[in-house]
């Protein structure tokens, strides 16, 4: 991550009540292959707001995002190291030698000792928290300059010994004579060393995150040829634009004793047929979620550089979007694990004074094809709004022309300390490309939280 940092810059029940409600509109995502077109912009109100600064991002980049176990910024920008107040990062499966791993990248990228910088983390929304708090730093007036990020190392993750060879480890440590040694010795057996090892599961239910997304399909009557079909439109589309230099927020990366990378290398379109193939990986032998229709295990990081704006005009730059409204959410963590866009969403938009019909660009996470679609079929539902959000009418579904043109997580790959950043660049740039003015990302999260974003496009 230090490289980034130095990069050059310029559940719902399972019931047949659920699955038949929510069956009689099937979604088919097949027609939806193509980018679409640029979107005609129109003359809209800009969501500033009254003696509240406004907060621009100059620019973002990220390495290439990598399949776990494959193979920056001050330079784009040139932004002087001296000038950045705070520095904040976001990761989830932390290294205890490196628990502040913003700092350690900071002083590893040549960020002067007296700039502060903190890790927070909040599972696959931990670069938006990071962001969100620069945002409130610079609106505060604390703060006029902020570099905001987030990495993930899937391919070198923390691996403990057992507890009893924790206890037996800390209690050799402990004793004070030779016989105390080898009474505590005696008492070691083989199991001692099984090792535990990390997993995507809920502390609270103990739940993998893919056995909920699956259930979560099963609940909203998502089926299996829907979710290859929308794995397949990721990875096709995140092709084209890879092909077409879309992806511009991507900086070289050399890995340690391998080549230079310089794409993501997780896109790989096939064919329903070959996905077809492929058997349930979580709920077996009936399930529908596979390891085509899931994001996979990720290397990568992110960072921005977010500012003031009257900062940013000052030190000559021209930002890319402004940082409006957003908002967190979170919700039960067994049943509704990943409905965090369908609950964010309306928030955010009333927040802002918009509404659906007003968002030129949307940037959702793509966990799971599964957990996209029954949030598309949530977010549609008048009978989900009344019953499980206190709400009197649907937020309505994004239209899928104008819905993670460029790819999403599925296909781009989802380092989970890391992909809030790039969903912000995916929006900012897509905007600017497409000529639409407001963009909208969302995420869900581990622990049922989740988060959602207006993101402006900045005048050119």
């Amino acid at each position: 991550m230090t490289t980034i940092l130095a990069y050059p810059f310029k559940n719902l029940p399972t019931t047949s009540k659920w699955a038949l409600r929510f069956a009689i509109r099937p979604l088919s995502c097949s027609s939806q292959l193509r980018a679409a077109p640029a979107v005609q912009t129109k003359t809209k109100k800009t969501l500033a707001k009254p003696n509240i600064r406004n907060v621009v991002v100059v620019d973002g980049v990220r390495t290439p995002f990598l399949l776990s176990g494959t193979s920056g910024l001050l330079h784009r920008t040139s932004v002087p190291k001296e000038v950045v107040d705070y520095i904040i990062f976001g990761t989830v499966i932390q290294e205890v030698k490196t628990s502040n791993v913003a700092r350690e990248a900071a002083l590893g990228a040549g960020f002067s000792d007296k700039t502060p910088a903190h890790t927070v983390t909040m599972a696959c929304i931990s670069a938006n928290q990071a962001m969100t708090t620069g945002v409130g730093l610079i609106a505060s007036g604390q703060c006029d300059v902020i570099v905001a990020g987030g990495v993930e190392l899937m391919s070198d993750v923390p691996i403990r010994h057992s507890r009893k060879m924790r206890k037996l480890m800390l209690d050799l440590n402990k004793a004070k004579s030779m016989g105390q040694r080898l009474s505590l010795i005696s008492k070691f057996r083989l199991n001692f060393l099984a090792p535990e090892l990390p997993a995507v599961a809920e502390f609270s239910t103990s739940e993998t995150m893919g056995h909920s997304a699956d259930r979560l399909a099963a609940a909203f009557a998502v089926s299996r040829l829907e979710q290859d079909e929308y794995a397949l439109r990721s990875h096709s589309l995140a092709k084209k634009a890879q092909d077409e230099g879309l992806l511009s927020d991507i900086v070289p990366f050399r890995v340690p004793g391998k080549d230079t990378v310089t794409k993501d290398n997780g896109i790989r379109p096939s064919s329903l047929e070959q996905m077809a193939k492929l058997k349930p990986a979580f709920i077996k032998p009936y399930g529908t979620v596979t390891a085509a229709n899931s994001s996979f295990l990720t290397d990568g990081a992110s960072a921005m550089l977010i500012m003031a704006e009257e900062k940013a005009l000052a030190m000559g730059y021209k930002p890319k979007a402004y940082l409006r409204d957003f908002m967190y959410v979170s919700q039960d963590p067994k049943d509704q694990l990943l409905l965090g866009p369908t609950y964010a969403t309306p928030k955010v938009l009333e927040k802002a004074g918009l509404t659906m019909n007003d968002i030129d660009a949307f940037e959702f996470h793509e966990a799971f094809s599964g957990q996209i679609l029954a949030n598309f079929k949530a977010m549609d539902s008048d009978w989900f709004a009344e019953n499980y959000m206190g709400r009197k009418t649907k937020v309505g579904l994004p239209p899928l022309e104008k819905f993670n043109n460029w790819g999403g997580s599925l296909s781009l790959g989802h380092p989970f300390g890391a992909t809030g950043c790039r969903l912000v660049m995916a929006a900012a740039n897509r905007l600017r490309k497409e000529g639409g003015q407001y963009g909208l990302v969302a995420a869900c999260a581990a622990g049922g939280q989740g988060h959602a974003m207006i993101v402006e496009a900045y005048p050119k």
